[in-house]
């Protein structure tokens, strides 16, 4: 129900979620890439070749078997790794990477604890590419044939720009760059990318 109401064309957020992580690899030249609330791998099969490692979390079994089954023969042994995990605990069992990308995810989450362990899991200088929704008239989820998605407006906070950059300032990134796009259905999401500075993999015991 998920994925097919995100690609609904009046929604069309899986189409530019996709893009966006494809844009987010090729900026920061990233070799080792991970999505934060990966759901059934939406976007992994625009990501280039130059991508040696994807590492895709989500909290849901059934995303993750999904992403499995979509997406594991494309890339072959070793490269592609898939956990079941809380983006908000410490034990986030995956070597540090490049690029992390986390879409429509921090509305959700305690974001000051999944800011610090995303720090924790990337590389120094490595980039954060985070996705938020910004305030519309319309309804924060769209409505749709599908029901089951009215049961994410109680949990659902959008988190505004600014208190992001706070947030990841206090956990250790820089701000480098930031942009609004706008998917087919109307709704607007601004993207924030940081760089992780000195990372704790990076110091010496």
């Amino acid at each position: 129900d998920y994925e097919a109401h995100m690609a609904l064309p009046y929604v069309g957020q899986s189409q530019l979620l996709g893009e966006l992580l494809e844009q987010a690899a090729a900026q920061h030249a990233a070799r080792s890439v991970a999505v934060l609330g990966c759901a059934g791998g939406n976007g992994f099969e625009r990501l280039p070749a130059s991508v040696e490692r994807i590492v895709g979390v989500d909290l849901n079994p059934d995303y993750v078997a999904t992403a499995r089954e979509r997406h594991g023969r494309r890339f072959g042994p070793g490269r592609l790794e898939l956990l079941v995990g809380d983006v908000q605990t410490e034990a986030l069992p995956f070597e540090p990477v490049d690029l992390i990308f986390a879409a429509l995810l921090f509305e959700y989450v305690d974001v000051a604890a999944t800011l610090a362990n995303a720090h924790r899991r990337l590389r120094t200088g490595g980039a954060l590419v985070a996705v938020l929704q910004l305030p519309a008239e319309a309804a924060e989820v769209t409505p749709s044939p599908y029901a089951s998605l009215e049961a994410l407006s109680p949990v659902m906070r959008l988190v505004p720009p600014s208190g992001l950059r706070s947030a990841a300032e206090e956990a250790g990134f820089r701000f480098a760059d930031e942009r609004t796009a706008e998917a087919s259905g109307g709704k607007r999401f601004r993207i924030l990318h940081f760089l992780a500075e000195e990372s704790p993999h990076a110091r010496a015991p």
